[in-house]
């Protein structure tokens, strides 16, 4: 078995993995970014090693830092988690490439070959697994969006190679929406994922979001252990997952279930992973009808990595999936059957995202938990990194703790949820618990009748005012303490080798500056010493500015543009989605103050109106 893992991913999967390796006797490495020197995992871990700057793509995206700092450290496996690197081919090759160092996931042209979708397609199709009526081959031009639209019709999904929780997705109604989303689908592939190659889909109107987590060893043995319902999503990010699907009949969980195994058993994948499906949902289903064998269900995708949702599955069949990956890592063979994989009583997994449902699900700018007490007792399980006085980090995705519960059956589970998200004492950052807590509640979610198109386009949004406003919290103020954080150089020597050791000493008291400041005021500096220019306009109008932190990825207007009220004017990227600035009111453009590529904060100036 291994010695030592590096970790390459943060927060609480960054944590999970590491508490799997401690529990084998294997020593743990956390990688971490600036922003992320005080975080949770760096603290859990061994040992850590900084990656580089906040900016994703410069620390825990930079395979070469992330490989030099497993050979620094002596590492001889990765485990990627999930998200930033997990299903890069390209890192995962340059891993199983570097001498003494094991790759922790399926090899490199597996995940080449499921992770992008066109060649997943053509895959499960030679598997006899059923597929949505779509493209094999990249698509290219917005003729081939509209032949596609006049020959299945619209509306028609257009989706990233890379792609996965709708990032990389565009859906398009109309034939004059096609080049624009076909635009926009091809942005978002190559910003997250280095590739902009898409490829189309017939877009189900009333789908279920079903999927089925499989173990493979390089022996040949493939094991499913059943399946998650992710139906309840906003904007295709799931927020509840549970297990079982209370809405698939036992001969329809069935054949999903060796649906997604005959796949991946044709396709030499090793290791963890899971298939994705869509299932037809009846719109007149009641609620104690089940969809049975005759219900259509299409291949999705796969996943070649540990799931966020892996929780559920472990809770249901008691199986550790993550020493799982791990022993599979190291060659050996799965050691129960099919056939013993059994399902017991009911999961429920709810992402505690620093979001609010009130404000359309926006992520929080920032905040401190000024307390933070987890729900415990039996069938509630906390995978979380964050503790009492931490600073919420901005830089990254918006969760920062799962709670999951698990009962003997369905309507247990549901009661032993609202006990455990009540009893969850956060204060100091908005999250969505009351959300969850409001779902709980919700008719069609109770009776499992929702689609993924529930949340987006049908419910009664009033109700997460109701609870917000009993069960809510805000955001705290931050550190607004007399002292500031002063960092001190030294360099020491240890058995005769020299360390250049930074030392952070907080709660010094603020000192004026031994030189004046440049001329013209406030020098924008960060807090890494780092210059940020800010946005500024000298246009008369009404200024146009930004709700969130963001990147400016896509700018609509320019100066002297007449526009009308709900036009976009840019598309600023934010927490790994794309948001669109429109114009609350018609006028004409008298100034931008941003370009493509610029980071902004909460309140900067986009664009000026007159």
């Amino acid at each position: 078995m291994f010695e030592k893992v590096l970790v390459a991913n943060r927060g609480e999967i960054a944590v999970r993995v590491m508490r799997a390796c401690e529990d084998l006797g294997i020593e743990t490495m956390a990688v971490y970014s600036d922003a992320d020197k005080h975080s949770g995992h760096v603290r859990f871990a061994d040992e850590a090693y900084n990656v580089g700057p906040a900016r994703a793509a410069d620390s825990y995206l930079d395979h070469e830092a992330v490989i030099e700092a497993a050979k620094q450290a002596g590492a001889d496996a990765i485990h990627p988690g999930y998200g930033f690197l997990a299903e890069n081919a390209e890192f995962a090759g340059k891993v199983q490439d570097t001498e003494g160092v094991t790759w922790v996931g399926p090899a490199a042209d597996s995940m080449e070959q499921l992770g992008e979708k066109t060649k997943a397609r053509q895959l499960m199709d030679a598997a006899d697994v059923p597929i949505v009526p779509g493209t094999t081959d990249p698509v290219t031009e917005p003729e081939e969006v509209t032949e596609f639209g006049a020959e299945y019709g619209y509306p028609v999904a257009i989706k990233a190679e890379g792609g996965g929780g709708g990032r990389g997705m565009k859906v398009v109604r109309s034939a004059d929406e096609a080049a624009d989303q076909l635009e926009s689908a091809k942005r978002e592939g190559e910003a997250y994922f280095d590739n902009d190659s898409v490829y189309l889909e017939r877009y189900l109107e009333n789908p279920r979001h079903i999927e089925v987590q499989v173990l493979a060893d390089e022996h040949g043995n493939v094991r499913h252990l059943g399946e998650r319902d992710c139906s309840l999503q906003r904007r295709h990010q799931k927020v509840i997952e549970e297990g079982p699907s209370a809405a698939l009949s036992d001969e329809l969980r069935e054949q999903i279930g060796e649906a997604a195994r005959r796949g991946v058993a044709d396709s030499d994948y090793v290791n963890a992973g899971t298939v994705e499906f869509l299932v037809e949902e009846d719109p007149d289903r009641e609620a104690s009808e089940v969809l049975g064998p005759d219900t259509g269900f299409y291949f999705l995708e796969v996943n070649t990595r540990i799931q966020v949702e892996h929780t559920v599955t472990e809770e249901l069949t008691g199986i550790d999936i993550v020493k799982w990956q791990l022993w599979v890592a190291d060659g050996e063979e799965i050691s129960f059957s099919q056939e013993s994989v059994e399902l017991e009583g009911h999961a429920m997994e709810f992402r505690i995202n620093a979001e609010d449902a009130t404000d359309d699900f926006a992520p929080a700018q920032g905040g401190s938990l000024d307390v933070y007490d987890p729900p415990g007792g039996i069938g509630v399980r906390m995978d979380d990194a964050l503790r009492q006085g931490d600073d919420l980090v901005t830089d990254y995705d918006s969760m920062v703790a799962k709670l999951i519960v698990h009962g003997e059956d369905r309507e247990e589970c549901i009661a032993r949820s609202k006990r455990a998200l009540r009893e969850y004492d956060l204060e100091g950052i908005v999250t969505i618990v009351p959300f969850h807590l409001a779902m709980l509640d919700d008719e069609k979610f109770v009776a499992s009748t929702h689609t993924t198109k529930y949340l987006d386009d049908h419910i009664d949004r009033s109700v997460f005012d109701e609870y917000q406003a009993k069960y809510g919290t805000e955001a705290s103020a931050g550190d607004d303490g007399d002292g500031e954080t002063v960092t001190r150089e030294f360099t020491i020597e240890v058995n005769g080798k020299r360390f250049d050791v930074d030392l952070e000493e907080e709660g010094v008291p603020t000192q004026p500056a031994s030189r004046p400041a440049p001329s013209g005021g406030d020098s924008g500096g960060s807090d890494d010493g780092s210059t940020r220019e800010e946005p500024s306009v000298s246009a008369d109008g009404e200024v146009v500015t930004a709700e969130m932190q963001g990147t400016v990825i896509d700018i609509e207007v320019e100066e002297g543009d007449e526009v009308a009220a709900g036009d976009v004017l840019l598309v600023l990227e934010a927490m790994k989605m794309e948001n669109d600035v429109v114009a609350e009111f018609g006028g004409t453009v008298t100034e931008v103050a941003v370009e493509d590529g610029q980071s902004v904060n909460q309140g900067d100036a986009l664009v000026v109106l007159d």
